[in-house]
């Protein structure tokens, strides 16, 4: 629990993510109070503090609008009246006014001393979800903050599930499988950064899935009826990529018997995604730069100047950071890609969704090759979760190819996999998680126990019932 009467000079700066995941780990609500009266502070703060509440207090409406902007709260309580022997409730209700602007859901609760119906009746009108009247009822006070934020926090739970469903389940979406948690903050970018139009860097390890970003990025936009433009600038060499890029007019050189139209133009009022943009030759990015800030371009061999509307989408596995302190990459195209940038994990780094993408992947294969398989045994499970994936999801999809094909039962084994078998070390527990040592440890049991519950649980030192439970969270 933590109270201050006023805010720093210099408050924290406003998140990116403001409205971050509503976890089942909250437990302390976050309320802002507004009063100019520090006897009514202190008589809240003896109140709220035995009840758990975390306190943010100001002595002055602007003050109260600052740190609200600053912070994350789960309701405001304010008083009406900040200048002494004024009674009209003006600059309460200009607060309200002030709050509803920037967020419509915030719990606000008014408070004053000289109630009136009127008043009441006003600030309801202009956006308070209730009113308490000074001095207030101890019960009812904390009746009001508890039931306000309970709803409010139910209501931010379904915005997340709102976002979640439109990235994980949207019509023709592609597979997107996140449910670790280190794949929470891709999700809440995507979410949040998919309709603005902005320009995102999608940077990762090959194989991390940084296209299915930026298909889902172009679905969520204001730009999906259109078609993704893709293109591999890794693979166009530099005696090409103008062409491509860009497109030509017939008799620019000596194999260009036709005007071609370039990926940027393909992309107009639509998504262009560059991959691998940091093997771009430098001549060539100064290029794509002007494209960038003016929106215009000239096709190779052609005078005519062409306008576009463009969002860049672009990938790499490179540091450009880096690359651009190098001098290998130019920073004012760097700045122009990455007004946000997205790094997705290594599949180490997110175990969880191991079980789920295999599974995945395994019903795409088994209906492609027309094999009747329901899953894997849990040895090959085992040696999924505890393998090191180098080449991340890429290499997880070819694994389940593979498997399929090989596949001798109706269920994978080990030596379908192609995989060599590891041992845990204490480097493999250093990347894994505790939910995923936990669900090796059960799979390596189940295994000596040749499926035996009973027997796998007292060799774990667990009750059959608690035994049950995990392998059900584990999906086993």
């Amino acid at each position: 629990m933590s109270t201050q009467l006023s805010i720093p000079h210099e408050p924290p700066a406003p998140s990116l993510l403001k409205e971050q995941k509503p976890s089942s780990s909250e437990k302390q609500p976050r309320i802002l109070i507004g009063d100019d009266q520090a006897h009514v502070l202190e008589a809240l703060d003896l109140l709220l503090r035995p009840a758990d509440y975390q306190l943010t207090m100001v002595r002055s409406s602007a003050l109260l609008l600052e740190c609200f902007a600053s912070g994350e709260f789960d309701a405001i309580l304010l008083d009406l009246n900040y200048t002494r022997d004024t009674t009209s409730g003006t600059e309460g209700l200009g607060l309200i006014a002030a709050i509803r602007s920037h967020d419509t859901h915030i719990p606000v609760i008014v408070m004053t001393a000289y109630a009136n119906i009127e008043l009441a009746v006003e600030a309801m009108r202009r956006g308070a979800n209730d009113f308490i009247q000074k001095p207030w009822d101890n019960s009812r006070l904390i009746t009001i903050l508890r039931n306000q934020v309970e709803l409010y926090r139910a209501v931010r739970r379904t915005q997340w599930l709102e976002a979640e469903n439109r990235i994980l389940r949207a019509e023709g979406a592609p597979d997107f499988i996140a449910n670790a948690p280190a794949m929470l903050p891709v999700l809440e970018l995507v979410s949040r950064i998919g309709p603005s139009g902005a320009n995102v860097l999608i940077t990762g390890e090959h194989g991390t899935g940084k296209e299915v970003v930026a298909q889902t990025l172009h679905r969520l936009s204001q730009r999906a009826q259109r078609t993704l433009v893709a293109v591999n600038t890794g693979a166009l060499s530099e005696g090409t990529f103008e062409s491509e890029i860009f497109g030509h007019i017939k008799g620019a050189f000596t194999d260009a018997r036709n005007d071609r139209i370039g990926r940027f133009e393909l992309a107009h009022q639509s998504t262009l995604f560059l991959d691998e943009i940091a093997n771009i030759p430098p001549r060539q990015q100064a290029k794509l730069l002007r494209v960038l800030e003016t929106g215009e371009l000239e096709r190779v061999g052609s005078s005519t100047t062409r306008k576009v509307d463009v969002r860049i989408l672009s990938a790499t596995n490179a540091d450009l950071h880096t690359e651009a302190a190098a001098g290998r990459f130019r920073p004012d195209l760097l700045f122009r890609l990455n007004t946000v940038e997205i790094r997705l994990p290594a599949l180490r780094e997110r175990r969880e969704d191991i079980p789920a993408l295999a599974a995945h992947f395994l019903a795409i294969y088994a209906t492609r090759y027309r094999k009747q398989l329901t899953g894997f045994d849990s040895a090959a499970l085992t040696l999924m979760l505890s393998h090191e994936w180098p080449g991340n999801v890429r290499e997880l999809d070819h694994t389940m190819e593979r498997a399929t094909l090989m596949a001798r039962s109706t269920r994978i084994e080990v030596a379908d996999l192609g995989l060599q078998p590891a041992r845990i070390s204490s480097q493999n527990l250093d990347d894994l998680s505790l939910e995923a040592v936990e669900s090796v440890l059960i799979q390596k049991a189940l295994s000596r126990a040749q499926g035996n519950v009973t027997h796998a649980a007292e060799a774990l030192g667990l009750s059959r019932g608690a035994l049950y439970r995990r392998m059900e969270k584990y999906g086993l």
